[in-house]
């Protein structure tokens, strides 16, 4: 779930076209507190839109490249402010606390924090809990108190490494949960918001292959969780007091091939954001009478942008899609009904399509995607095609606003969304189906989404590009070894090629955790013989290949640099011994790998990467990108 931090991402559409996302922003008491240039303000809420704001503190203090704050969280009684700072180069971050006065003063500061929240004890003293993120690795919880009665203590340590801890407050504010996860388990511990100092009550001692997520109201907790049949999500609830699992009552059961976005707890609402069978609704839980109001939402729509919100009355969120600019919603409880933002409507509505469509794969399950084009297209088997995918870890297909997305179908490519098995488009089996011995589904399903596209009119192999980026690179790989006739270029971004060998060293920081994801080569023979069949490193061979870009990062903690410049050596050597094998006249692909500088993992508002990809693809298609340039200056600026 993306319930855990809810970071409001604003986005305004200027009169020109530009777009500008406004980094965390949080509204607390009577005052909006956000970041303007290199500094966190905060103004009254009614003046938030003005340049009438109070600075709180100047980030330039910390003396990082371009800084940003990615989080914000305000003590109860609003004398304290916590905010998390950190650089597009890097996932390191600086959580400071401010003290709210007259004259604002930094409190203190603690590196490498990952996810921080406040409650506030019997004697009305303000405590921030935080978990602190070393390699990676989020194992300890810290709590801390400021003033005359300074403390920071070491809370809790997880212990089993293939674990992380993350904080979430309730929406009601009276528990702070402690969520212990890895990728298919959790466990929850209750800490009170009244009284932070007691012990941390357990809910439930993890079961292996449970998953639960904890909101609360009225003494109720209401427990989103796969327990039992069918092993999909399902609401249930308990009362506060009795936690354990004998004790959940189910509540709400979701429709087959659903899967569960969010959920947001209100006073006498439970509203859930779905994705079922490719398309968004919301579902309106009435707690007092148990009735639901099931909300189909535009069928542009392709994902939500939860907004922080504290109206007990209305319920705001936005809608995106790759190609669209966010637009806002707001379900009123009142009136029980759905209204949607006025004003300028994109233009893009009345010039484009989105289909929703469907491609057999070899053992007959049916895969969703997504295809944008241009409306007045004619001829569609000649255009452009650039295919997306990623099928891991049982997270969505990203499909929120990309500018340089919008420009490509202006200028008339075909745009389309694979949302293969080992993602989570259909739910958690969707997922379970993709990963450990079932992961060349994923690939099956990429290849019958190519190939159905290319039936179905849209493009050809010679005009068919492919992207993806991070754990989506195992697909992408392996297809380029298995099928590379379906493709003419690909494009790349800090890609996961060599599965095998990273997954066998555990001194990585990260290849405990991915167990559940990839298996363990090292002590199973079977799942290390598994990854061998379609490792994209193990599987490189003198034929022919498309043109492949790729970015990489200097300093890349989570897909290491070696493994992709290993990659990218050992596919040159195969394709010079099948040049040298094919004779004269064979014309090479491509392979351009582009290491940029820091240690983030994937930068996505990165103009430079933007441009290159861009150059890239329109080189390896023959095309002309003198309009497409030009139009992208619209939205970036360069």
């Amino acid at each position: 779930m993306d319930a855990f931090e809810k970071v409001r991402t604003k986005l305004e559409t200027q009169p020109q076209e530009e777009y500008e996302i406004i980094n965390a922003e949080i509204k607390h008491g009577g005052f909006v507190y956000y970041q303007e240039g290199c500094c966190l303000v905060r103004s009254k809420d009614e003046e938030a839109d003005n340049d009438n704001y109070e600075v709180l503190f100047n980030m330039e203090e910390l003396k990082l490249d371009q800084p940003f704050i990615d989080c914000i969280r305000v003590a109860p009684d609003e004398k304290y402010v916590a905010a998390k700072i950190r650089t597009e180069d890097s996932e390191a971050s600086t959580c400071i606390v401010v003290k709210l006065s007259d004259q604002p003063s930094v409190e203190a500061s603690f590196p490498n924090v990952s996810s921080f929240e406040w409650v506030k004890d019997e004697e009305d003293e303000d405590v921030l809990f935080y978990t602190f993120q070393r390699n990676l690795r989020c194992h300890d919880v810290y709590r801390a108190t400021f003033g005359d009665n300074k403390r920071n203590e070491r809370f809790y340590t997880e212990k089993d490494p293939s674990y992380f801890v993350f904080l979430y407050l309730t929406k009601d504010s009276r528990f702070l949960t402690m969520n212990i996860m890895n990728k298919t388990t959790s466990e929850v511990w209750l800490i009170d918001g009244l009284s932070p100092w007691d012990p941390p009550v357990l809910i439930q001692k993890r079961i292996h292959g449970v998953l639960y997520y904890v909101e609360h109201r009225d003494d109720e907790l209401y427990i989103l969780t796969n327990v039992g049949e069918p092993t999909e999500f399902k609401l249930m609830r308990t009362a506060a007091d009795t936690p354990a699992i004998m004790n959940w009552d189910l509540f709400f059961t979701m429709k087959r091939n659903t899967k569960v976005v969010d959920l947001d707890m209100f006073k006498d609402h439970c509203v859930l954001f779905l994705k079922h069978s490719n398309l968004l609704y919301v579902n309106v839980i009435g707690l007092a009478d148990d009735s639901v109001r099931s909300l189909k939402l535009p069928p542009w729509a392709c994902g939500f942008i939860m907004d922080t919100n504290s109206d007990p009355k209305n319920c705001p969120f936005q809608l995106c899609s790759p190609i669209r600019p966010p637009k806002y919603y707001t379900y009123k409880f009142a009136e029980g009904k759905l209204f949607e933002e006025t004003g300028h409507e994109d233009p893009i509505t009345k010039t484009s399509r989105v289909l929703r469509l469907e491609a057999k794969s070899k053992d007959g399950k049916l895969v969703p995607m997504t295809v944008f084009h241009k409306m007045d297209s004619e001829d569609l088997q000649k255009k452009p095609l650039l295919v997306h995918v990623y099928g891991a870890y049982g997270m969505d297909l990203k499909m929120n606003f990309r500018p340089e997305r919008r420009v490509l179908v202006d200028d008339g490519w075909i745009l389309a969304y694979c949302h293969v098995r080992g993602g989570g488009e259909l739910g958690l089996q969707w997922h379970a189906d993709g990963r450990l011995t079932k992961k060349l589904n994923g690939l099956a399903d990429l290849e019958a989404c190519i190939k159905t596209l290319h039936d179905q009119g849209f493009s050809q192999p010679s005009l068919t590009t492919l992207t993806a980026f991070s754990a989506g690179g195992v697909l992408v790989g392996a297809l380029c070894n298995s099928n590379p006739e379906l493709l003419r270029a690909v494009t790349l971004e800090a890609p996961f090629l060599d599965v095998l060998n990273t997954m066998m060293d555990t001194t990585l920081p990260l290849t405990l955790e991915e167990l559940e994801e990839w298996g363990n080569p090292s002590s199973d023979e079977k799942h290390k013989n598994y990854i061998k069949c379609y490792c994209p490193y193990q599987n490189i061979k003198p034929q022919h290949y498309p043109s492949i870009h790729i970015t990489a990062y200097e300093n890349d903690e989570r897909v290491p640099l070696r493994g992709v410049v290993s990659y990218t050596e050992k596919l040159k050597e195969a394709i010079a011994e099948h040049a040298k094998d094919t004779g004269e006249g064979y014309q090479a692909p491509n392979i351009i790998l582009d290491i940029q500088p820091g240690g983030n993992h994937v930068i996505e508002d990165s103009h430079k990467k933007i441009t290159a990809q861009i150059k890239f693809l329109y080189e390896e298609l023959g095309l002309d990108s003198t309009s497409v340039f030009e139009n992208l200056k619209k939205y970036l600026k360069f």
